[in-house]
């Protein structure tokens, strides 16, 4: 068969992991926003350096944090399977996926939240207390303000490397388009099957790139 006569083969199947692959970072990304932005603000404010929240919640979540991005996420994957398994149900498939997808998510965005906000310059606190802002308003009409442009860019950076960690997902059944390059691709010795869906990732990810920097660059209040 010509290249073009293999995609149309194969074509429903990738549409699928296609789907699949959605699924998965949808529900995953917006886990990651819900909550790893809140913890994000948390670790800022309990920081050694800043200190507005009690400093064990710092240490805390910071082994947690640190836990988890230090343990191999194939190994992290396959751990989880009785807690995914006990929530769910089930631990295959794209939906049980979400749960270790997510926990890796919140933790990397929540770091890279962390890391912008320690940027902010000390005068926007000044600021604020100067204009009598509670710690509600100083964390909203301040700090996110101030560090909207990071926290997209960081969004977007912990998107990319979720499309990344979504690829290996099809070990435990979770299916994608990483399942799809390996099981039509390399392991039919289809290389063309396979190219092709490594470019249909890379290209997904330079689209995801120019986005998140297109509207970081618009949030931007220093331009």
């Amino acid at each position: 068969m010509t290249f073009l006569e293999k995609i149309n083969y194969y074509l429903p199947e990738l549409i699928q992991s296609l789907q699949e692959t959605c699924i998965m970072l949808g529900y995953s990304m917006i886990m990651t926003l819900l909550i790893g932005l809140p913890l994000g603000i948390a670790l800022f404010l309990s920081n050694p350096s800043i200190r507005e929240l009690n400093i064990n919640y710092y240490w805390s979540f910071n082994f947690l944090i640190t836990f988890i991005r230090s343990f191999p996420y194939l190994l992290f994957v396959i751990s989880l399977i009785p807690l995914t398994r006990l929530i769910l149900g089930s631990a295959f498939g794209p939906y049980p996926s979400i749960i270790p997808l997510s926990i890796v998510g919140i933790a990397i965005f929540s770091r890279l939240v962390e890391q912008v906000l320690l940027d902010i310059p000390g005068d926007i606190k000044t600021l604020a207390e100067s204009l009598g802002a509670t710690k509600l308003k100083y964390i909203w009409n301040f700090i996110l303000v101030e560090s909207r442009s990071g926290i997209i860019l960081a969004y977007t950076t912990t998107t990319v490397s979720m499309v990344s960690y979504s690829t290996v997902m099809g070990i435990v059944g979770g299916g994608g388009i990483g399942d799809f390059a390996i099981r039509y691709g390399y392991q039919s010795y289809e290389n063309e099957v396979m190219y092709f869906s490594i470019i249909i990732i890379i290209i997904s990810v330079f689209i995801i790139q120019m986005l998140g920097n297109n509207l970081s660059r618009k949030l931007d209040k220093r331009k």
